[in-house]
C-alpha cells in the first residue's frame, strides 16, 4: 500500500500509546502487531488467523451503514464492526444544556484512544467490550457489547480517516459520497425516529456543525481513501465492488 501525502485538514498527530512485544501476545493487551500486506496476522484463541481491516467513511448519512450491513451480511461470521459512533466521549459530567452545544462533528468529540485499543486487541485475537452510547442523553449507558476477533474488521465512521493512527491500521478504505441535501433528509428521518431529536433541532445542528465540519474534516480526507462509492448508487453494485476489493486486500474466510 503506497504512502499518501498528508492533508492539512486531517489530523497530523494523535497521542501515541506505548506498545510492547512479548512471546505471549494473548497475555499482553498492548502487544504490537506488525503490519503485513495484504492481511495482518492475528491470534484467535491463540491460533494464527489473517485479519483484514476495512475503513468505511463518508459524510453523515451518506450510506455507510447500508454498505457495512451488506458487507457483514455477505461475509456472515467472517466480519465484525467497530462503529466510531459508539466511541463518543461520555458527557455525563455536563449538564443537558452544556451537552446540547457540544460539537459532535469535530474529531475531539471522539475517544480515538479507546477505539484504537479495541482495534489492536481484536488484531491480537482478543475480544473488545464496546461501550453502548445513548444518543438521546450523550452519555454512555454503562453497558457494553462484546465484539470478537474475526478475519475482517470493519471500522465505520465519518471521521475514521481524520486520525493517522487509525489510517495506519487500515488495509482498505472506502469513502461513501452523497450530496448534502440527501444526507440531511436521511439524518432527519434517523435522528427523529431513533435518537429522540426534533426536526428543528436536527436542522439546526446540521447547519451549525454537521455541514461545516463535513467540509473541514471529511471532504479533505476523501483523497486518502482507496475507493469512492456513490451513496445514491446501486447498492448491489456498490457491494459487489467493495467485496472484490476486500477479497483482494486480504484473506476472507
Amino acid at each position: 500500500r503506497p504512502n499518501r501525502p498528508a492533508i492539512s485538514a486531517c489530523r497530523s498527530t494523535v497521542p501515541t500509546r506505548p506498545t510492547t512485544t512479548g512471546t505471549d501476545p494473548c497475555a499482553d493487551p498492548t502487544v504490537d502487531i506488525p503490519r503485513e500486506a495484504p492481511g495482518r496476522t492475528a491470534l484467535l484463541g491463540c491460533q494464527p488467523v489473517r485479519s483484514t481491516v476495512v475503513g468505511v467513511v463518508g459524510g453523515s448519512q451518506a450510506g455507510k451503514t447500508t454498505l457495512v450491513n451488506g458487507l457483514v451480511g455477505s461475509l456472515r461470521d467472517g466480519a465484525v464492526v467497530l462503529s466510531f459512533d459508539e466511541y463518543y466521549h461520555d458527557l455525563a459530567h455536563l449538564s443537558p444544556g452544556e451537552r446540547a452545544v457540544v460539537n459532535f462533528d469535530h474529531p475531539d468529540s471522539l475517544d480515538d484512544d479507546l477505539l484504537l485499543s479495541h482495534l489492536d486487541g481484536l488484531l491480537a485475537g482478543r475480544p473488545a467490550d464496546v461501550p453502548v452510547y445513548d444518543f438521546a442523553t450523550h452519555t454512555r449507558t454503562g453497558r457494553s457489547r462484546r465484539v470478537d476477533p474475526r478475519p475482517v474488521v470493519i471500522v465505520d465512521g465519518i471521521l475514521v480517516l481524520a486520525f493517522p493512527a487509525i489510517r495506519e491500521r487500515l488495509h482498505l478504505s472506502v469513502f461513501v459520497d452523497a450530496p448534502a441535501e440527501v444526507r440531511l433528509a436521511r439524518r432527519l428521518d434517523r435522528d427523529v425516529r431513533e435518537r429522540g431529536r426534533t426536526p428543528e433541532g436536527v436542522r439546526a445542528q446540521f447547519t451549525a456543525t454537521v455541514a461545516p465540519m463535513h467540509e473541514v474534516h471529511v471532504v479533505p480526507c476523501r483523497d486518502l481513501a482507496d475507493l469512492t462509492l456513490d451513496g445514491q448508487g446501486d447498492r448491489v453494485a456498490n457491494l459487489a465492488i467493495l467485496l472484490a476489493r476486500v477479497e483482494g486486500a486480504g484473506t476472507v474466510f
